[in-house]
């Protein structure tokens, strides 16, 4: 999903993020693509699931993985936020995260305080 023609920041966001959800998961998604518009940056990220994570819901436990993930999302948070607002130099206001099993898909929201 990262293409050649994204412009700087939205690429460094795309990299840190998968090498922060890599660090705590111990796996990082394989495709990740960072939107960035006024006052919204939105990180979408594919082929994020854990091995275990994939066994889990094989086996019938597909809540329990999206529980797992946004519990991972709580600790993730100031992380994900310190991030892009290293990147866009501006603050971050709101912060939501979701997760999809089929298919494997999550995003990352930030809302940012709006330009002077």
């Amino acid at each position: 999903m990262t293409d050649q023609g994204e412009t700087v920041p939205s690429a460094m966001i795309s990299t840190a993020a998968v090498q922060l959800l890599h660090e705590y998961t111990g796996r990082g998604p394989t495709k990740a693509k960072t939107l960035i518009s006024e006052n919204l940056v939105t990180v979408v990220f594919a082929d994020t699931l854990t091995k275990g994570e994939r066994k889990l819901v094989e086996s019938g436990h597909s809540e329990r993985v999206i529980e797992l993930r946004h519990d991972y999302q709580l600790v993730m948070r100031d992380d994900l936020v310190a991030l892009v607002e290293r990147q866009l130099e501006r603050k971050v206001i709101a912060f939501m995260s979701q997760n999809h099993i089929d298919p494997d898909l999550a995003v990352e929201v930030f809302v940012l305080e709006p330009q002077s």
